[in-house]
């Protein structure tokens, strides 16, 4: 499964993933996808047979971008990439497409000179899939945070500089 650059031509694709998965996710429209698709640093998918595997989005620091989450690592964290979102569809869960997206991310972020990875995931409600995946990386949680609405994140980070232990 080959790993490309999401176009224009994905983003319906894009939302309808993301809408099945919205649960662990914040809510996206058409317009506010374009506007991350056009902010993104990182924005690539994998398919298969014509349909959207999984996709990974993630923003540089300086992003305009009015997050909680991105806004919490933009006060902490001078240089860093921020996973927004991954999602795979459930028919390709269980095959490594996360674990190839993250692979592909560390690489760019390494290339870049990036110190750090940053994400977040739900505590409550728990979203325990994207727990295991993030420790079995090797992220560690630098915080946590009630969002409006009650839902508790575990903000993550994973280092990706001499101190850390990033994969690969």
């Amino acid at each position: 499964m080959p790993i490309r650059d999401v176009t224009d031509d994905d983003l319906p694709s894009i939302l309808r993933l993301n809408t099945e998965f919205e649960r662990y996710l914040s809510p996206l429209t058409a317009g506010r996808l374009r506007e991350l698709h056009a902010a993104a640093a990182y924005h690539r998918m994998m398919a298969a047979a014509g349909r959207i595997e999984g996709f990974l989005l993630a923003l540089r620091e300086g992003a305009r971008y009015d997050s909680p989450n991105y806004g919490w690592f933009a006060r902490r964290y001078p240089s860093f990439l921020y996973i927004d979102r991954i999602v795979v569809d459930a028919a390709a869960q269980g095959r490594g497409v996360a674990r190839t997206l993250y692979a592909d991310l560390v690489a760019v972020a390494r290339g870049a000179g990036l110190p750090l990875l940053a994400c977040e995931f739900d505590l409550e409600p728990p979203n325990e899939a994207s727990a295991r995946l993030h420790r079995r990386l090797g992220f560690a949680e630098a915080g946590r945070q009630r969002l409006p609405g009650g839902k508790v994140v575990s903000l993550q980070v994973l280092r990706l500089d001499a101190a850390g232990r990033g994969p690969g």
